[in-house]
């Protein structure tokens, strides 16, 4: 572990610093153009009476060191809430010093906290390092399921098509 971490709860004021580690984690997956996102979403839906998401953000000396933004969700079948892991990041000059898993036991301790008992994350497929990384912090792989998704405007009709089947 880094001497000097600090993490810590992000607030409204951090929303470029974490918009630029959105893009910078993109960027690292050779995704920085799938980014359409701004800081000023993040500030929106982030912050205020009814966060969509929150924040960890990891310092060393005052500096920008990575982040874990999650949210929280509620397994049906498991009949317990817990916490999703959206993304997780850590600079490359701070990598390996122990800063993600720090990252990861923070925000699994503050959901256990209200009452969680899992975490759950997905990863790129093609981001090995990261596949290893959790598998060596003990986040094993599921193989059980399979994630789907409807987006964009895809999404958008879907969502406003006549679900009347009368």
């Amino acid at each position: 572990m880094s001497r000097n971490l600090t993490i810590r709860l992000a607030e409204m004021r951090d929303a470029e610093t974490i918009h630029a580690g959105l893009v910078a984690l993109a960027r690292v997956l050779d995704k920085g153009a799938k980014i359409t996102s701004t800081a000023d979403d993040l500030r929106t839906h982030g912050f205020g009476d009814d966060p969509a998401f929150e924040v960890l953000l990891a310092e060393i000396d005052g500096a920008f060191a990575g982040f874990c933004l999650t949210f929280q969700s509620f397994s049906t079948w498991r009949g317990e809430r817990g916490v999703y892991v959206q993304d997780l990041y850590v600079g490359e000059a701070f990598r390996g010093r122990g800063i993600g898993e720090a990252l990861l036991k923070a925000a699994a301790g503050r959901a256990r906290e209200r009452g969680a008992g899992y975490l759950r994350l997905s990863v790129d497929v093609t981001n090995t390092k990261a596949q290893a990384f959790y598998e060596r912090v003990g986040l094993a792989h599921s193989r059980d399921e399979q994630i789907h998704m409807i987006k964009g405007e895809a999404f958008h009709a879907f969502a406003m098509s006549d679900t009347d089947q009368t």
